[in-house]
């Protein structure tokens, strides 16, 4: 028996099975525009987004406690260990090149912190929500400089 298929409409079933069989995360939306929605930098500012520093970025942080994370950007590494405190959590990091850049740490639901690294590029923000988080980091000798990295949950 042969029928007559459109392209439409085999490309609808193609649909069909993959949001059936693959079906996106819950809150992939969400998270999504969560990352890209970075309204208070100014539009002058040269954004740069940092990548992970292994082929794993969300080993140790979906489903298991959070550790150690490691992003990087040009002549920029960024290095965080996230320790939990009950439902909250506490992000030291660490910044190279040193020096006292600005770091914001941003959790969907719950806005930002805010802190300034030591000479030395460290950092600490305490009692920081759980969730999908991201950080800048507004470098201080280029003040038009501002990196941030892709979202993790935690």
């Amino acid at each position: 028996m042969r029928t007559n298929h459109t392209d439409d409409d085999l490309m609808a079933e193609v649909a069909r099975l993959v949001n059936e069989l693959d079906p996106p995360p819950p809150g992939l939306i969400e998270r999504t525009q969560f990352a890209v929605a970075l309204d208070d930098i100014d539009r002058h500012v040269e954004l740069e987004v940092a990548q992970w520093a292994n082929d794993r970025p969300l080993a140790g942080v979906r489903g298991g406690m959070p550790g150690t994370i490691t992003f990087f950007v040009g002549d920029l590494t960024v290095m965080v260990n996230v320790t939990r405190t009950g439902e909250r959590q506490r992000i030291d990091g660490w910044l190279v090149p040193a020096g006292a850049h600005g770091v914001e740490v941003r959790v969907a639901d719950h806005g930002s912190a805010v802190t300034t690294a030591d000479e030395g590029g460290r950092f600490v923000l305490t009692e920081v929500p759980r969730g999908t988080t991201q950080l800048l980091v507004r470098m201080n000798a280029e003040q038009s400089r501002t990196v941030v990295t892709p979202t993790v949950d935690l």
